[in-house]
Parts: structure tokens; C-alpha cells; sequence
């Protein structure tokens, strides 16, 4: 099993959208996710987690030990019961049998052992708290939903057409962000990766999968997604050398020109105030 990782690190990732919709609400009619108060823009953390999976999914072609425990269509249960069926795991005495399925589970799936997984549904293999963590997204600035009208060619029934005269065209919605520019903040612990088993090679292929998810997950309700920024502070110790939100603080993003909306990602400066950086913490710019 390769080395696991030896020093924390804390991350901001921004990424934009253009005349789509990043994450649709379905409480609210699949309308963008949005603060009332703010009229921020949001991303839930679980929408960003479900592109890492799929990126890793599809490059590792779904092989242990890099396949994916929440993947569309799994049964859960079945796969916690496969881990109690491992020779190792049935040779445990009825007190260790789950801890040694949680260790098979983290040994094999990707997304256990990195972002954590409740394993108690089935015969049981414990739960995990993953190394890697992220925060619901929140756009920079204030965002507006549009609305359009869409027009359907067809309908789904005879009985359908039959009320409409043969004119079988029907109406919809559709709901976009024109520009959104959205920020979240990740943390990754070099503690909870021991438990796990995460390594460096499982941490850059996640920085991997930041970089590039978004060119594996077009769709046309998501309009045009794009990776922009991806600064990762590494501490030189576990532990840490400063709060991560005193890191973050260091990142400003503000808009060139505050008279008019944005539209694109170029219309936004972003800075890092470097002199202010801790010691024992460095900077690197994953994407520049």
C-alpha cells in the first residue's frame, strides 16, 4: 500500500458557469440553487463530490482498488456484503469482522477512503470519515435566474396527441445562470488519511479530477462549466501550521469593472496576498 500523506493541506476551488445551471434545487422546481438573503449563487458539496466520482469512474474504468462505492445504480448493501465475504474478513473473530469489511472497503473504493461512507445498512462495515472535505459552493457575487420558454416537437402519449388535435408540440421550462463565478473551500486531513489508507497518489488523482471533471460532465441544462482556479496551501506538518480560514482570507476576488454584471471569468482579479503567509505553509497554484 502506498505511503499515506504526511501534511494537511487546505484548498479554494473556483469554478464558473455560463448560461446553465450548475445545480438545480429539486425542492424548488429544479430552479439553481440560490441563498434568499444574498441572492448567492450555490453548488451543494454533494453535486461536486458525485463529478469526482464520475471523473474516477471513468478513468479508472471502475477497478479495485480505485472503484466507486455511490455510483447510479448500485445496491449498497450487496457490495458492504461482498467485503464480509473476503477470506480475511471471515477468518475474524464476530468482534473484528467489522472492522476488517471497513478496512476492505477503504482498500478498494476510492470514495470511501477519501471522502468518507456510512457502512452500517447492510452486515455491517462501520463508518468512515474521510480525509478529503468540501463546503457547498457560493458564487462570488449575486446571481440572476433566467427563465425560457422551450418547445417540445412531440408528446410522450396517444392520448396526448388525441387532446391536442395532432399537434403534437408542448411547452416547458428551462432555467439558467447567464455568469456565475462560485468559490468552495476543501480540507484535507492528514490524520483521517491514515485511518483510511489515502495516499499521494490518491490525492493527485483528486486534484486530477478537479482539473478536469467538467470536460466529462457536459450536459445542455449545464451550459458551459469550467475549472478556473485550484490554490492549494500545504502545511509542513499534519497538524497544521495556521487556521485554514486565515489562509483563505489571504485570496481576494473582486470584480475589474463593479459597474456592470459579469460575464466571463476575465472579468475578475484574482490576488494573493503572499507576504502575509504563515510559516511552514506554501502556496501552489494547481491551475493557473
Amino acid at each position: 500500500m502506498e505511503n499515506t500523506i504526511n501534511n494537511r493541506y487546505d484548498f479554494i476551488y473556483l469554478f464558473d458557469v455560463q448560461d446553465g445551471n450548475p445545480n438545480g434545487d429539486p425542492d424548488a422546481g429544479n430552479l439553481p440553487r440560490i441563498d434568499p438573503e444574498t441572492g448567492e449563487g450555490m453548488v451543494s458539496d454533494v453535486c461536486l463530490k458525485r463529478k469526482v466520482r464520475n471523473y474516477v469512474q471513468i478513468t479508472k474504468n471502475e477497478t479495485k482498488p480505485y472503484d466507486i462505492f455511490i455510483k447510479e445504480k448500485a445496491i449498497l448493501n450487496n457490495l458492504i456484503d461482498e467485503a464480509h465475504e473476503q477470506e480475511n474478513v471471515k477468518e475474524k473473530e464476530k468482534g473484528e469482522k467489522t472492522e476488517a469489511a471497513r478496512q476492505w472497503m477503504c482498500g478498494n473504493y476510492y470514495d470511501v477512503r477519501t471522502f468518507g461512507a456510512v457502512m452500517t445498512t447492510g452486515k455491517n462495515a462501520g463508518q468512515v470519515r474521510g480525509p478529503i472535505q468540501m463546503t457547498f459552493a457560493r458564487s462570488i457575487d449575486p446571481i440572476v435566474t433566467a427563465e425560457h420558454s422551450i418547445t417540445r416537437m412531440a408528446v410522450a402519449t396517444p392520448g396526448e396527441a388525441e387532446k391536442q388535435n395532432g399537434d403534437n408540440r408542448t411547452m416547458g421550462r428551462k432555467f439558467t445562470v447567464p455568469y456565475g463565478l462560485y468559490l468552495t473551500k476543501g480540507y484535507v486531513s492528514a490524520h483521517l488519511a491514515a485511518q483510511t489508507g489515502f495516499g499521494k497518489g490518491d490525492m493527485n488523482l483528486f486534484w486530477e479530477a478537479l482539473k478536469n471533471m467538467f470536460d466529462q460532465d457536459h450536459s445542455a441544462s449545464r451550459g458551459t462549466m469550467n475549472a478556473r482556479k485550484l490554490i492549494v496551501f500545504k502545511h509542513n506538518t499534519a497538524l497544521g501550521n495556521a487556521p485554514a480560514h486565515k489562509l483563505f482570507d489571504l485570496i481576494h476576488i473582486e470584480l475589474k469593472d463593479k459597474q456592470k454584471p459579469a460575464r466571463s471569468f476575465a472579468d475578475y482579479q484574482i490576488t494573493i496576498d503572499r507576504e502575509k503567509l504563515p510559516e511552514g505553509v506554501e502556496i501552489i497554484n494547481m491551475i493557473e
